[in-house]
């Protein structure tokens, strides 16, 4: 939704359906107020806003001609052009939800080109030699389109893979940078011979055979507190030209994780131009907790000391889509180092258990769409605790879910509650039911958001018609 910078000389048509009437006319009020700019509303003979389209409007829209803009609901994004044609002048398209009007002034959240990033993504497959290397292969393309950069190989410690290089040779055809994660040098040299361009890791236990593989390594110390041993070895791999990226080793909460954040800031002063990365897992599969916070934070110590590579995994399920975690705090983390900024208000991408923020309608408000309702359409609404239920006639509200719908049934209204209807409105219900525990903004007929967890819903929202009714219709018919 593109913002506009308003002006005492515009005027904003806005264009909305009997149903959202009075919510348009208590926001356009204050935003008129707060922008000195003028406005006319224009109520189209139609309940929801939903239901128009460009064409439509065309025929229905009465712009004055003092106004100098026109503003449409967010469900009319086509055929703008034809429709600012047609009125001769400008046609804006609004949000879908009213109380959502100020962000077309600037207000709240404004998504930010986060296109730029520093810090690589290297995705372990974990237990490789164990999988089929189809089921590798596919593996590594998912990751890949989650956000991966490389994907790492992971060998078994104890258990010498002879075909290793196959598994390599397969990831690399299909385009993909490859690391190998093994101690064991046989491993190692095969997997380089066959398109490997990283190896994790070296220490005083391997750095004699690394200085023979050509490739690019890893350097951990021997133990996670052995800052000695770390200097040691890379001191012997830059006497042997051997490039290198630095990790003093991510320890988990429990374990001297605070530590262990010290030693990378400690190892960034001692060596200020290094390649580092840093092993995340042990914190995401690790902790009780869910993945996308933790994900975060560390992506933004990254940025801050400049550890331009992370390795992770998602193998327990609360960290099941770290790689699509890490691209978002990448780039959300850039763009807020980059700008001197907090990381807030740039991205909903990462804000998955809740909402950012709220908008419920007003007492007043869901008091005029009580008595504006005329058809017996069920309306869902979830906020401050309770679920609306409204409909013509019918105004009813409880924080049970189970008991809303026990006040339905006994509503005379309720005849054309059929097996169909009860099931969306159990659907749509058992949603509004999670977004008020959560604190979730809830919409009837939308997916909740879920930040990049969201997914599209079909809509399959059934015409509610009485049956009572169309009895009742039937019976007033003369016979022939």
């Amino acid at each position: 939704m593109d913002t506009i910078k308003p002006s005492p000389q515009h005027h904003y048509h806005f264009v909305t359906g009997k149903l959202a009437e009075l919510a348009v006319r208590e926001v356009v009020a204050s935003l008129a107020q707060k922008y000195s700019f003028r406005y006319s509303i224009g109520v189209m003979p139609i309940t929801v806003a939903a239901l128009m389209t460009p064409r439509w409007l065309r025929r229905h829209v009465d712009v004055p001609e003092e106004a100098t803009h026109v503003i449409v609901p967010g469900y009319c994004d086509r055929g703008l052009n034809e429709l600012s044609e047609s009125f001769k002048k400008p046609v804006i398209c609004g949000p879908k939800d009213c109380r959502q009007l100020g962000e077309l002034f600037g207000e709240g959240f404004q998504q930010p080109q986060l296109d730029s990033y520093r810090t690589r993504i290297i995705a372990e497959i974990n237990h490789a030699p164990r999988l089929s290397i189809k089921e590798v292969v596919r593996q590594a393309r998912t990751l890949q389109q989650d956000g991966a950069d490389m994907i790492d190989i992971g060998c078994e410690p104890s258990d010498r893979c002879v075909t290793i290089g196959d598994y390599v040779a397969a990831v690399r055809s299909e385009g993909i940078a490859v690391s190998i994660d093994s101690f064991d040098s046989w491993e190692v040299e095969q997997a380089i011979a066959r398109g490997a361009s990283l190896v994790l890791s070296v220490n005083s236990s391997n750095r004699n055979a690394a200085a023979d593989w050509g490739c690019e390594v890893v350097v951990i110390p021997d133990a996670p507190n052995d800052e000695k041993s770390l200097a040691k070895t890379v001191d012997f791999l830059a006497a042997r030209n051997v490039p290198m990226r630095l990790d003093p080793i991510l320890e988990p909460i429990g374990a001297g994780f605070a530590e262990s954040l010290v030693r990378y800031a400690e190892v960034r002063k001692k060596y200020p131009d290094a390649e580092m990365m840093m092993g995340i897992g042990n914190l995401t599969e690790l902790t009780d907790v869910d993945s996308a916070g933790v994900n975060a934070l560390l992506l933004g110590i990254c940025e801050e000391l400049g550890i331009r590579s992370v390795l992770t995994t998602q193998v327990i399920n609360w960290a099941r889509s770290s790689v699509r975690e890490c691209d978002a705090a990448r780039r959300l983390m850039h763009y807020s180092v980059e700008n001197a900024i907090p990381p807030k208000r740039i991205s909903n991408a990462l804000i998955m258990l809740r909402d950012a923020r709220l908008t419920p309608y007003s007492e007043s408000a869901l008091e005029a769409l009580a008595d504006s309702l005329k058809d017996n359409n069920y309306r869902i609404f979830a906020q401050e605790g309770q679920l609306h239920l409204l409909s013509a006639d019918v105004r009813l509200s409880d924080p049970d879910p189970y008991r809303l719908f026990e006040k339905l049934l006994q509503q005379p209204a309720s005849d054309n509650v059929d097996p169909g209807h009860a099931f969306y409105l159990g659907f749509e219900m058992a949603k509004a039911t999670i977004a008020v525990a959560l604190g979730k903004q809830y919409s009837q007929d939308q997916p909740l958001d879920w930040g990049l967890l969201t997914t599209d819903e079909d809509h399959h929202r059934l015409t509610r018609t009485s049956r009572h009714r169309q009895r009742k219709s039937s019976d007033s018919k003369s016979p022939e």
